[in-house]
C-alpha cells in the first residue's frame, strides 16, 4: 500500500474488481498531487506519468496540467527518436531535473521528429508543479527528483492500435522495435510497483 498525504491508493491490485470507478475521477489525482511534496529541498513538484507508449499517458498529462493552472509538460517524446527509444536518460538528468533541483530553469533542446535531428532550446523555469509526461518518465535514475509517479496502463493490442491510428501504417516495424524495447525496460524497471498510483488507460477521462 503507498500512501501521500494521508491518502491511500494499492498501486498493485487497483485493477482488481472495478476499482477504477473512484481512481477515474481527476479529483482524486490531483488531491494526490497537491498534497505531495518535492522530494527534498527544491521547490518544484515534480510529476512522473510514465506507461508504455499508446497508454494515454499525453492524454492525462493535458488534463492534470489544466487543472494544475496550466503547468508545463515535459514529453519524454522531445529526447527519444526511432533510433533511440530510451537511452537518453542522462539529457533529461542534466538539462531538465538537475537544473530544477537547483531553483534553476530547465532548457532543453528539443527533438524533431519530422527532420529527426535537434531542434530550438526550450526554457522551463521553476514553478510549482511540473509533469514529465512518457515512457520511462518514472526510471530508477529520476525518482529522487519525482514528488508524484503515476503509472497508465492499457493492453497491448489497444496501445498498438493507438500508435499507428497516429503515426500510420508504414510505422508498424518502428512501432513493433519500440514495444520490444519497452518491454526490456518494463522488466528490469517494473516502474508500475513503484508507482504513487496507477490508472486505467482505457478510462474515458472527464
Amino acid at each position: 500500500m503507498l500512501q501521500k498525504g494521508g491518502l491511500c491508493f494499492d498501486a498493485q491490485t487497483a485493477l482488481v474488481d472495478g476499482g477504477w470507478d473512484a481512481v477515474s475521477q481527476l479529483d482524486q489525482l490531483i488531491e494526490l498531487i497537491e498534497q505531495s511534496k518535492p522530494p527534498a529541498t527544491f521547490g518544484t513538484r515534480i510529476i512522473a506519468i510514465d506507461g508504455l507508449g499508446g497508454a494515454g499517458k499525453t492524454t492525462l498529462a493535458a488534463l492534470i496540467s489544466v487543472a494544475l493552472d496550466d503547468c508545463a509538460v515535459i514529453h519524454t517524446d522531445d529526447f527519444a527518436s526511432w533510433e533511440n527509444n530510451l537511452d537518453w536518460w542522462q539529457r533529461v538528468r542534466e538539462q531538465v531535473l538537475e537544473p530544477l533541483m537547483a531553483d534553476m530553469p530547465a532548457c532543453y533542446q528539443r527533438y524533431d521528429w519530422l527532420t529527426r535531428e535537434l531542434a530550438e532550446w526550450i526554457k522551463v523555469p521553476p514553478a510549482e508543479y511540473l509533469i514529465l509526461e512518457g515512457v520511462a518518465s518514472s526510471r530508477h535514475q529520476f525518482r529522487d527528483a519525482l514528488a508524484v509517479t503515476i503509472w497508465v496502463e492499457a493492453p497491448r493490442e489497444e496501445r498498438l492500435r493507438r500508435g499507428l491510428a497516429r503515426d500510420g501504417e508504414e510505422a508498424r516495424d518502428y512501432w513493433m522495435q519500440w514495444m520490444r524495447d519497452e518491454d526490456r525496460y518494463f522488466e528490469s524497471e517494473r516502474a508500475d510497483l513503484h508507482a504513487d498510483i496507477v490508472v486505467d488507460g482505457l478510462v474515458a477521462w472527464s
